[in-house]
């Protein structure tokens, strides 16, 4: 492959856009990536393996000016967009066909203040790598459920996960974001600095511009009490009408998820996720002693640990470079006859790597006023995921499923969706996750972005000008 086949049809001619090339590659501190690099096949895969997208250029930054260099050229030079971080997004965000990725994954910096409990965490990071370099201090944020994901992507749409119900999320845990906005300038958004746009970062996703560094406020987290049971698919009516109940009593300092999976040696299963994250162990085995006790469950993996470790236990079951299709929705409350339907799409799964997910919202998450932020959804729910996953072999079979499933149950869902879950790009459940917040979102987007510059997103369009 060649630049010349890659040369966007608004593009000066391809002589001195190769010319505005090597400038710009002169003066990156990073890498940037052309068709026929050695590094270039890798560079442009993701997480999910059935995004196949073949950019331009990418830019492997590993500078705040490094983003405003790449920001700046692909805006001179009329090309797409995309920007890589985690990349773990399943849409395919952090990709572009004949367009410019501004990749931030080397930049991995991070900066701890144990006294002031404060980090200042570079975008290329996993929500992993910042647990890790957290937990020498016995510190801690709100991170996402896995910890492949990347922090910023994650992030910007809100930041749901295991310490939510205690600490709020991730959003809520932000002290300053810094970023590089369409036109090329560097920012810092916080409370008294460009506090529209620090309003607007807090949920609204990858719409205002390129993170460069997110400071996030942490909390003191020692040794926890987390895990989870197994039970087979065929308790799963039982396990999950009492994953129902335990769900809506629990504490802040508890959360516990469920899935509908298959898991080695053992089969089809449905599985309930706990974890206490409180600093009294004794009063977590009590608060935890259900979960174990229901059943009793085939399997009880519940135990102390440390909380990086916990991150890391789903990581093997969504590995890099799997085909993935997520289809998702809320739902308020599970009547039985939700249960029952959900249960019975379950045992239609059309690979043993396809999966139902059950993520629980409450607590801390749901006491903030969904004016504070972006991110509106502030009432208890839940967020299913219909997970559909195959390494080979024709995609039509599991994508059916997961839309037949998907459409069975959605006589049982409710309106608005966590943003970072909605699969595609459908302007009618962006404008339903951020409700009565798009109107300010799309505004403000007209400020800081008015040309649509940051459009492969769960996209705000800018407000018309009156």
């Amino acid at each position: 492959m060649t630049i010349a086949q890659f040369t966007p049809t608004l593009a000066p001619e391809a002589s001195t856009f190769i010319t505005a090339i090597e400038q710009m590659e002169a003066q990156l501190s990073g890498h940037l990536i052309r068709p026929g690099d050695a590094a270039y096949d890798q560079a442009r895969r993701l997480w999910n393996g059935r995004v196949d997208k073949y950019p331009a250029l990418i830019a492997r930054c590993r500078t705040p000016q490094d983003v405003a260099l790449a920001v700046n050229f692909a805006r001179d030079h009329t090309l797409t967009v995309a920007v890589r971080g985690g990349a773990h997004n399943s849409n395919g965000f952090a990709a572009v066909n004949n367009g410019l990725v501004i990749d931030v994954s080397a930049m991995k910096g991070i900066e701890v203040d144990p006294t002031r409990r404060v980090a200042r965490a570079e975008p290329g990071l996993t929500f992993g790598e910042l647990s890790r370099a957290l937990s020498p201090f016995g510190l801690a944020t709100t991170t996402g459920i896995c910890a492949g994901t990347g922090i910023s992507g994650a992030t910007l749409g809100g930041g749901t996960g295991w310490l939510m119900g205690q600490y709020g999320l991730a959003i809520d845990n932000v002290l300053s974001v810094e970023l590089v906005t369409a036109d090329g300038q560097l920012l810092t958004a916080s409370a008294a600095e460009n506090p529209d746009l620090f309003w607007a970062l807090r949920g609204g996703g990858g719409n205002f511009g390129v993170i460069t560094a997110i400071e996030y406020q942490l909390h003191p987290l020692g040794q926890i009490l987390a895990g989870m049971v197994i039970h087979p698919m065929s308790k799963a009516k039982e396990v999950l009408r009492f994953y129902r109940e335990f769900s809506q009593t629990t504490p802040d300092e508890v959360t516990a998820y469920a899935f509908l999976a298959t898991v080695p040696d053992i089969g089809p299963a449905v599985i309930v996720m706990a974890g206490y994250f409180g600093d009294d162990l004794a009063a977590g085995e009590r608060l935890l002693a259900p979960v174990r006790q229901f059943g009793p469950p085939l399997v009880d993996l519940i135990q102390p640990m440390l909380y990086p470790d916990f991150l890391s236990m789903l990581d093997p079951i969504a590995p890099d470079g799997r085909n993935y299709y997520e289809p998702a929705y809320s739902v308020k409350q599970f009547s039985d006859e939700a249960l029952t339907t959900m249960i019975s799409w379950a045992e239609k799964r059309t690979s043993p790597f396809s999966a139902i997910l059950i993520h629980h919202l409450h607590g801390a998450a749901t006491r903030v006023s969904p004016e504070a932020t972006a991110f509106a959804l502030r009432e208890p729910h839940y967020m299913l995921v219909h997970v559909a996953g195959w390494d080979e072999g024709p995609a039509e079979p599991h994508l059916d499923w997961a839309r037949a499933s998907f459409a069975a149950m959605q006589p049982f869902a409710s309106r608005g969706l966590y943003v970072n879950f909605i699969v595609g790009e459908t302007e009618e459940a962006v404008r339903a996750s951020y409700g009565p917040n798009y109107d300010r979102l799309a505004t403000l987007k007209r400020k800081y972005d008015p040309t649509n510059f940051f459009c492969l997103n769960q996209n705000i369009k800018p407000a018309k000008t009156s």
